[in-house]
């Protein structure tokens, strides 16, 4: 080996110029999501791992991409391939990138999401050993319409598409799976000898490696599952992408020694983050951005999303944490509650049927079933401020802007409109009236209407 892939520069091209019109829908394929993460958001991501930079060729008009790249890897830069004329042709569209120089250079495609960075490292590997093309192969159970790599030993000759080969070429096993890896010191060389003498007069980067061999160059194919290799074409293919990441993504949390009950129900995004000892019940779904802490429980048909749930906490079940719910240690959120933008201190509990919007409540406090911060005027949102220990009666409504002081507590069924100061008792409902034998005379007066025949 000339030297390890960590020492050598690399340069990534992230094809995601495809329309996708396949999926029957007016948004990119390459941002269509799995794990909550965009296609192009995951492949991004694997390739910041691997190491190197980004350039990333897109179609024309296309600004939603574009927005997306930048949004995921403010470091990537951005390339138009004007023109649909192959692959090669969509790669030397950021020939800008390409020119300054590299010693890796390479080429991933944004509706292949599923690729880990370990496979990435080893194709650069395999340019560290002195091949000159590095692709990557694998073994579908449905070849067809794969092109197949044709070798010699441990050398790679060719890839030949399927309408291009012969019955004998046709019965091979090992398929592209359209990954490649150029030494960075021939790879426009090579880019710029591919042709378009082809039915369809485009550039396929297929042909580097022919044009490789050509030159006296060396070239090698390394296998993947076809798991890993799987792109994303359809509806269909997409669903099942999802499937394999979340196989991969339980098996890490429990790896890791979370406790599902039932993973195969469990739903997680690829930034779920999960400490040990969680316990995690059925039919819990985790949207993006959640965290949760040691000794934390999740009960079962519970929706997560950009929420941070503290050490021996427990939400659910039924329970819904929007963005910005914080939940400290040993907070019990139950069955019907919301929570959205609000921290929640040490110990405090609200554990049914409750909204609890754009607040903040100290440790210890209790909510009390039926319960709703009332944070919308509907122009603006406003804060509802609980303090320590603070006891909210059941059914009642905190009209925000409103502070409850610490120890404070408020009557069931009221309805809080201004400061509640601390350690005070709090009312804010009409006076019971009781009216003896109005039942007797309600239901009698009906009746008689009743009997009483129409006009």
């Amino acid at each position: 080996m000339n030297s390890s892939p960590s020492s050598r520069r690399c340069l990534t091209v992230v094809l995601a110029a495809g329309e996708g019109t396949r999926m029957r829908s007016s948004r990119p394929k390459v941002l269509h999501a799995i794990g909550g993460r965009s296609l192009l958001a995951h492949v991004l991501a694997t390739v910041g791992e691997a190491g190197g930079t980004s350039a990333v060729v897109i179609g024309p008009g296309r600004d939603d991409v574009a927005a997306a790249v930048r949004a995921t890897a403010p470091d990537a830069s951005v390339f138009v391939q004007a023109e649909r004329r192959g692959t090669a042709h969509a790669v030397l569209a950021a020939r800008a990138a390409i020119e300054p120089g590299c010693d890796d250079l390479l080429v991933v495609f944004a509706d292949t999401p599923l690729v880990r960075p370990q496979t990435l490292t080893r194709l650069r590997m395999a340019l560290a050993d002195g091949n000159a093309v590095a692709v990557l192969g694998f073994r579908p159970a449905d070849r067809s319409g794969y092109g197949r790599l044709i070798t010699a030993g441990a050398r790679l000759l060719a890839i030949r598409e399927e309408k291009d080969a012969g019955e004998a070429e046709k019965a091979i096993t090992l398929c592209n799976a359209g990954l490649m890896a150029l030494r960075g010191d021939v790879a426009l060389a090579i880019l710029d000898r591919i042709g378009d003498d082809n039915a369809k007069h485009e550039f396929y980067l297929t042909d580097a490696v022919a044009v490789a061999r050509k030159m006296g160059f060396e070239a090698v194919v390394l296998e993947a599952e076809e798991d890993e290799v799987r792109g994303v074409n359809t509806q269909g293919q997409l669903a099942e992408a999802e499937a394999v990441l979340q196989r991969r993504l339980r098996a890490a949390a429990l790896d890791a020694g979370v406790t599902m009950v039932a993973p195969e129900t469990v739903h997680l995004s690829a930034d779920t983050r999960l400490a040990a000892d969680v316990t995690i019940e059925p039919y819990v779904v985790f949207g993006p951005g959640v965290s949760i802490e040691a000794g934390a429980t999740i009960r079962s048909f519970s929706h997560l999303e950009g929420a941070q749930v503290g050490a021996g906490a427990i939400v659910g079940p039924y329970a819904r944490l929007r963005p910005g719910a914080q939940l400290a240690e040993r907070v019990h959120v139950g069955n019907f509650v919301e929570v959205k933008a609000s921290e929640i201190g040490v110990g405090s509990k609200a554990n049914h049927l409750a909204y609890i919007g754009d607040s903040s409540i100290g440790a210890g406090a209790n909510i009390g079933a039926g319960t709703i911060t009332c944070n919308y005027d509907g122009i603006h949102k406003h804060k509802t401020d609980i303090g320590d220990g603070a006891f909210i009666g059941s059914n009642s409504s905190l009209v925000a802007p409103v502070k409850i002081g610490a120890g404070a507590y408020v009557g069931s069924g009221s309805v809080i409109t201004t400061d509640v100061p601390a350690d005070a008792l709090a009312i804010g409902r009409g006076r019971q009236v009781v009216k003896e034998g109005f039942g007797a005379r309600l239901r009698k007066g009906k009746s008689d209407a009743k009997k009483t025949p129409a006009p």
